[in-house]
């Protein structure tokens, strides 16, 4: 079997290995195979700061005393860092594909998207996840840097905004929810809940989820807006520290991937504007586009991958690692 080195990797759900909520317990997760130790990652951590070794429902023991490839066998490592939004789904692709490719070692960690991006513009690594585009500064970079980035969709998300299952409010307009998010709408009184404060929770600004939810749902996906979450507004680090406050506070207000929901919190339905159809995120109503808050996830290479890159972002569109994709919660894209 290969070899796949994980970093400080955030487990909310591997569903594609134990169900969608089944890894609620773990909050990161660092493995290495055939290495005696494993580093943090770029930032030393990705969405948590724990470390921990164990995956699959495997020991780590198990793990690290898999074997490798035999000594004649010619050994090719791909490094892969970026969103931690992707880094579950990317940690799933890369076992299943090191294991019908033994030669093929790859690296897995999270960080943000801004982290694999500025890794990849100093090409330190060759392909870098990210949950949103780059901008025109990295882009500029990329170009003074020698090379022309180019963007693969690897899979669709949805950003679901999420409340605490006491809340009585059960629906939301994104300008609604841009109001609450600056601040100018402060209690749930003023959105048909309870006459309590909000509590405002967002990720970090080295999330590519952060700069999605701002540019897309608090500046309205206005150019000339620019709109910046109240100062109130409490920063975590992961999805997972997100659902464990909207868990235990009534007044909380929070947002996540689709593919990081859990059961445990109450999920509204939202309508693009005033009058409009409020719709649930799932598979099914992003691939219609119905749902408004929905999202492509990506991969960048430096050019137009080749070799070792090239076969398994080809891999990675194909019905197998698609069907990866669709069991982790997220939503596969149409494949030929």
């Amino acid at each position: 079997m290969g070899t796949i080195q994980r970093h400080a990797i955030r487990l909310p759900a591997i569903a594609g290995l134990v169900g969608p909520a089944g890894l609620v317990a773990l909050a990161t997760l660092c493995l290495c195979l055939g290495l005696a130790g494993c580093g943090s990652g770029v930032e030393g951590r990705a969405e948590g700061g724990v470390q921990a070794q164990a995956a699959a429902g495997l020991r780590a023991g198990e793990q690290t005393a898999a074997a490798g490839p035999k000594p004649s066998t010619p050994v090719v490592s791909i490094k892969n860092i970026g969103s931690d939004t992707l880094v579950n789904l990317a940690l799933a692709w890369a076992e299943a594909y090191t294991a019908a490719h033994p030669r093929v070692r790859i690296s897995v960690t999270g960080g943000g998207s801004g982290t694999g991006i500025a890794a990849l513009i100093n090409r330190t690594i060759p392909l870098a996840n990210a949950s949103r585009a780059m901008s025109g500064e990295e882009i500029a970079a990329a170009r003074a840097g020698g090379f022309e980035p180019v963007q693969h969709t690897v899979a669709l998300d949805a950003i679901a905004v999420v409340v605490n299952p006491a809340n009585p409010v059960e629906r939301l307009t994104i300008p609604q929810i841009a109001d609450i998010y600056t601040g100018r709408i402060r209690r749930w009184s003023e959105v048909g809940g309870e006459d309590r404060p909000i509590v405002l929770l967002s990720r970090e600004s080295n999330s590519g989820t952060y700069v999605y939810f701002i540019e897309q749902v608090i500046r309205l996906g206005r150019k000339d807006n620019r709109d910046l979450p109240s100062p109130e507004t409490l920063l975590m680090p992961s999805s997972e520290g997100i659902s464990a406050e909207v868990r235990q506070n009534p007044n909380a207000i929070g947002y996540d991937g689709l593919g990081y929901v859990t059961p445990d919190v109450k999920v509204v339905t939202v309508a693009a504007e005033p009058g409009g159809e409020y719709v649930y995120p799932s598979a099914e109503t992003v691939s219609n586009q119905t749902y408004p808050i929905a999202r492509d996830l990506y991969m960048y290479t430096a050019g137009e991958p080749q070799g070792i890159e090239k076969e398994y972002l080809t891999w990675i569109l194909s019905p197998e690692a698609q069907a990866i994709v669709e069991e982790l919660g997220f939503v596969p894209i149409a494949v030929p």
